[in-house]
């Protein structure tokens, strides 16, 4: 022990000699750790933390594919299922203690509270079965959870809402808990809030605010509800296994009781179900561990983050072989003082755990100060990464693991960029040192320098070289032609109108907001449309009238949108044949519509001419919905 503190005294008396060499190394390292710790801190709170629950390791997952949405159709991996579905599969798993359902994706409520507020707020929210937080083992901070009970077709509306929307938006006002909130013109009753850090079931940006019973989402969505629907996919499942009991066979038995249900209860219409059953060996049912929750950030952002790892371990290589080369030099320069204490008694032992505490305490320094850079550089990714989002569940401050993590990394490249240091050090002749000499030792020093300088230009070419090629791809990227002008195009997003609003108030309404957009200075023109231009529209099967129903496939599929007059036009999209919408296009006349050449492609034939033709979704006897007016 007075040996290790004699060394750390030394190590502590060097630094303060030479402050400028420390000052260099302790930031030079600060960099190269903290980059690397930074990465780790995402990597563990998206690909390694489980659910803030209890007990997350009996929490099973009953189906894994990674679809956001399907209305219906063969999934091939299964991850989503209608009521019906669940409730099949439900009866069929008697190993799990509880299993609930859940909403995949994300809905947003008009939710105002009666007698407070006048206008309503847009929250997100999830419906979930009763048993969906007893199930994740879930209490409520206040008030109580939903039971059951409260998951009945005749129940009282009743709803939870996140601690978070209780803080931020509700002031924690313990009154909001038994008051009635007006939820798409519907009154409820909040019964309670969800503990602090509790996200769902699913780790993403912007989640739930509110949740709600699912035997209430046919009050809420009204005629277009998928409760009952046999063939409306929109339900995650999540089970708790029983104490002792395996879910092994689990998979093969529920991939039966699937495909039996697809054949005689899944309500797919006849003409589908040749393709259908085509396809029924390709549907399965897996069971995964859900302890994580449903791993949509990991799917999305796993295999980034492991590139950005290794891209931050090459820099901190670099910076090692840098540190290792500075110490050197300082080595060379120190020969003679060694060359004397060796002379006067000193061990080799003792001038290399010297060396290798000085090395590992200016580890630490800059693993200290990495730490502050992994917190910065940590949350200026998500930022960059989430730029729009209103709330993300992952901090940033250092947890135990990272800790041990960032502590562990500084103790290994102190080890490894002192060791060759502590090493060479005593290679020194005392004789021919204190001669002027030390030829052996400086050559042998200058070549581990020169090794050294080789190492550190091959890493930081490929990292020139890497950076070079992404900087391209996004330059490319930005240069891409989209089909229509961005120069001076700005995207806006509309909350959901209160929910009072009926459809006739409703289309009045976003022809006063583009009337209103139109007359605001410097603006030539505006126009709405259902999806962002730049994200993936809703896709559904075509149907062209007189022609023959297509097989099931992506390729008989088309995106769509659903835009207001003026908008294809202020976008700069040109028609090449036909005409632009006109106000006259509106919700009481025929439905008409404008393709691309992509669809004109895959769904008629060359010598074939869609304009005036009739074509639907999903169904045969839809097809004569909509007019293609131009293309």
């Amino acid at each position: 022990m007075q040996y290790a503190l004699g060394n750390i005294r030394y190590a502590l008396r060097q630094f303060r000699i030479s402050p400028v060499f420390t000052a260099a190394v302790i930031l030079t390292l600060a960099l190269g750790i903290g980059g690397t710790t930074a990465i780790f801190t995402l990597i563990h709170a998206v690909m390694l933390r489980s659910l803030p629950v209890a007990d997350p390791e009996s929490l099973y997952r009953i189906g894994d594919g990674s679809n956001c949405c399907v209305e219906g159709g063969p999934q091939d991996r299964w991850g989503m299922f209608s009521y019906p579905l669940y409730e099949r599969l439900k009866t069929e798993t008697p190993e799990f203690e509880e299993v609930a359902a859940f909403q995949a994706g994300r809905g947003q409520l008009s939710v105002r509270r009666e007698g407070v507020e006048t206008a309503a707020r847009p929250l997100r929210s999830e419906f979930v079965t009763g048993n969906y937080f007893s199930t994740l083992g879930i209490a409520a901070f206040g008030g109580r959870v939903l039971t059951p009970e409260d998951d009945r077709p005749a129940a009282p509306p009743v709803a939870v809402l996140s601690h978070r929307v209780w803080q931020t938006a509700y002031a924690s006002d313990p009154s909001v808990i038994g008051s009635t909130f007006i939820l798409e013109d519907h009154p409820f009753t909040v019964i309670g809030v969800a503990p602090p850090g509790f996200f769902g079931e699913t780790l993403q940006s912007d989640p739930p605010d509110i949740w709600v019973p699912v035997q209430q989402e046919p009050l809420i969505d009204g005629e277009g509800n998928l409760l009952r629907q046999s063939i409306a996919a929109w339900l995650r499942v999540i089970g708790r296994l029983r104490p002792g009991a395996s879910v092994e066979g689990m998979p093969s038995r529920l991939t039966a009781v699937l495909r039996q249900w697809i054949q005689q209860d899944s309500g797919y219409p006849a003409q589908w179900m040749p393709d259908v059953i085509r396809l029924l060996p390709r549907q399965v049912v897996n069971v995964v561990p859900a302890g994580a929750g449903v791993a949509v950030m990991r799917e999305e952002y796993g295999r980034s983050l492991q590139i950005l790892l290794s891209v931050c371990g090459l820099v901190l290589l670099i910076a090692c072989a840098n540190v290792a080369n500075l110490q050197l030099a300082r080595a060379v320069g120190r020969r003679g003082l060694t060359a004397v204490r060796l002379a006067v008694g000193a061990t080799r032992r003792q001038i290399i755990s010297e060396a290798l505490t000085e090395s590992v305490l200016l580890a630490v320094g800059g693993g200290i100060a990495g730490l502050l850079v992994a917190m910065a550089a940590a949350k200026l990714l998500l930022e960059l990464a989430f730029h729009s989002t209103h709330f993300l569940p992952i901090s940033t401050a250092p947890s135990v693991p990272v800790l041990v993590f960032a502590f562990g990394l500084s103790l290994l490249t102190g080890i490894v960029f002192g060791a060759a240091p502590a090493w060479f050090a005593t290679r020194t002749d005392p004789a021919e040192a204190l001669r002027g000499s030390g030829r052996g030792g400086g050559d042998r020093s200058s070549f581990a320098r020169h090794t050294l300088l080789i190492i550190q230009a091959a890493l930081s070419v490929v990292l020139v070289a890497g950076a070079t090629m992404l900087a391209r791809s996004l330059d490319r990227l930005q240069q891409q032609d989209f089909g229509y002008k961005i120069q001076g195009r700005v995207v806006l997003g509309l909350h959901n109108p209160p929910a009072a609003y009926t459809l006739p108030r409703l289309a009045a309404l976003y022809r006063q907001l583009e009337e209103h957009l139109n007359r605001l200075p410097g603006v030539q023109g505006s126009g709405l449309a259902l999806y962002n231009p730049l994200t993936d529209n809703w896709g559904e099967l075509v149907m062209i009238a007189g022609h023959p129903a297509p097989k099931m496939s992506e390729e008989a599929g088309a995106s769509w949108d659903r835009v207001s007059a003026d908008y294809l036009r202020n976008f700069g999209i040109p028609i090449l044949r036909g005409r632009y919408f006109t106000q006259a296009d509106n919700e009481t006349t025929a439905p008409v519509a404008i393709v691309n050449e992509a669809f004109v492609k895959r769904f008629f034939k060359s010598d074939e001419e869609p304009l005036d033709q009739h074509f639907g979704l999903d169904l045969p006897e839809y097809a004569g919905t909509f007019r293609i007016v131009g293309r």
